[in-house]
């Protein structure tokens, strides 16, 4: 087997949210086909005890501790530079040394970068063939912030999408070629670099339908009087997620409440912020960390994501769908995933249409069978298929 050098923004283990999830599928598949040499970061303490299962999958390997208070503050840096923050946040010289030494004394000539900040540890003496997976354009979540803000933090998130694109653009003219998480993705970032269109292609992600399945044999997590339970999961320290559950419960739920009293929203993820953890109450339940996510779609009436900022790929999406679940979502939420009459899925990027939307949902008797949205995701999101697509970018 061929040496591979892999670069990662942050461990790809446990696959339990967005990057991860899309990270480890192609840790996994690549370690039957490569001897692969990984590079990483660890930002939560709690990661360090999955190293031995991802070494399993590495012939060699480098983990950094990322503090994201210490990175941030290096961060400020590239203001200075005129870097993008993003890129200083990530410089390392133990890491760089590594990869330094790692290309000079193995037998490597491809590697695969994830995520556009680590480009930068390749340098052009390398000597080797670079394949970037971007999967979103991440400069164009800096845009989309910076409208949502005011002041001093509006100039820096728009410096931040200038800057951040300009790296992103430089980087793509390096590489070999150039992956994004969708169709629809890479099709914008060849509007917005078009000099650098004809390297630029997409790898979908994908879900794992068996695990993500109607068919086990869950146990309801929740009380056992008939409630009608509205679903959100994901990472709730994430920005994004944040913005969405809030707007949700202040435009959407607190209205809808009044004439459906019997109603309950679950928010289900890790690390609540304490915007979030402010809207709980004896009708909005903010679950934090749970072992297990699925009984909590399995038994929801309807899985909601009202993301109002988003690229790429949902993976929450997916996974409600792959357990054929009915998904009432913001149409930002479904980018990259191309909805027909077929499917069980509602979109509304207004509070008004997304409460007359779950009034006529509500109004059905007990959990909402959605059997299309699974086979859809069967056809379209075969982690199979888009691993294969991975590989032949790097033959």
């Amino acid at each position: 087997m061929q040496d591979l050098l892999f670069l990662v923004h942050r461990i790809p283990y446990p696959p339990n949210k967005g990057d991860k999830i899309r990270s480890f599928h192609f840790l996994n598949h690549l370690s039957t086909r490569y001897k692969v040499h990984l590079a990483t970061f660890i930002d939560d303490e709690n990661d360090w005890q999955y190293t031995a299962k991802v070494d399993a999958l590495c012939i060699s390997s480098c983990y950094q501790v990322l503090k994201p208070l210490h990175a941030k503050l290096g961060s400020v840096t590239g203001l200075l530079t005129g870097d993008a923050l993003s890129v200083p946040y990530y410089r390392n010289q133990v890491l760089q040394a590594w990869v330094d030494n790692t290309l000079k004394t193995q037998a490597i000539k491809k590697v695969l970068v994830f995520s556009s900040v680590m480009g930068q540890f390749i340098k052009p003496e390398h000597g080797v063939d670079m394949v970037v997976d971007f999967v979103d354009i991440d400069s164009d979540k800096w845009r989309q912030y910076a409208e949502k803000k005011r002041g001093i933090a509006k100039w820096i998130y728009q410096r931040e999408a200038k800057y951040l694109f300009d790296f992103e653009q430089a980087l793509a003219a390096k590489a070999k070629v150039s992956a994004f998480v969708s169709a629809q993705e890479a099709e914008l970032f060849k509007k917005f670099a078009p000099s650098v269109s004809d390297k630029i292609t997409h790898i979908n992600n994908g879900v794992d339908v068996v695990y993500f399945s109607p068919e086990q044999d869950f146990v309801s997590p929740y009380p056992v009087h008939a409630e009608q339970v509205l679903v959100f999961t994901g990472a709730m320290d994430y920005w994004a997620n944040v913005d969405a559950v809030v707007w949700f419960v202040e435009q959407v739920f607190s209205l809808l409440i009044k004439t459906h009293p019997q109603l309950r929203f679950y928010i289900v993820g890790a690390k609540p912020s304490k915007a979030v953890q402010d809207l709980a109450n004896s009708q909005v339940i903010v679950t934090g960390s749970v072992p297990d996510v699925r009984p909590y779609i399995a038994y929801a009436h309807v899985v909601v994501a009202p993301l109002r900022i988003a690229r790429g790929i949902q993976n929450k999406v997916l996974e409600a769908m792959a357990m054929a679940k009915y998904v009432l979502a913001t149409s930002a939420a479904m980018e990259g995933i191309s909805v027909d009459s077929a499917l069980s899925v509602a979109i509304s990027d207004d509070a008004a249409t997304m409460i007359e939307q779950l009034k006529v949902l509500l109004g059905a008797d007990g959990v909402i069978a959605a059997p299309t949205n699974r086979a859809f995701v069967k056809a379209q999101f075969s982690w199979e298929n888009n691993l294969n697509a991975l590989l032949a970018l790097l033959a």
